[in-house]
């Protein structure tokens, strides 16, 4: 199995921009379904990108979609998500997540339910 460290959060200004990292260890990083979720104090954890196994489909929420972007570096055995033009209402814990391969969780990519590692998050806090 994979094991997960998120890092990259802290504080910034509304506008500005952070890159999250998630350094995977365990196993390579091509092997799962990974992605980004959040959770704002009181809400529950919700779905913020995906990226396939295959490295070449990416899915956003639509509150980050053309803000954010998901990618892998399979060298480095690391995801990142590059988080722009920032808003308050981003200010969440963020959470990198590992699936192991299969058609429900690549058709549900959204669900949190379906990702089987987690690492332990990372705040990432918005200024206005």
């Amino acid at each position: 199995q994979v094991q997960l460290v998120e890092s990259g959060g802290g504080l910034v200004q509304a506008g500005g921009s952070v890159r999250l990292s998630c350094a995977a260890s365990g196993r390579p990083i091509d092997h799962y379904q990974m992605a980004w979720f959040r959770q704002a104090p009181g809400k529950e954890r919700e779905f913020v990108a995906s990226l396939s196994r295959s490295g070449v489909s990416t899915h956003y929420a639509g509150s980050v979609k053309a803000r954010y972007r998901i990618s892998r570096d399979d060298a480095k055995n690391m995801v990142y998500l590059q988080m722009n033009s920032l808003k308050p209402e981003d200010t969440a814990v963020y959470y990198c997540a590992g699936s192991n391969p299969s058609i429900r969780a690549k058709e549900n990519y959204y669900r949190a339910s379906l990702y089987d590692y987690w690492g332990q998050g990372t705040q990432v806090t918005v200024s206005s």
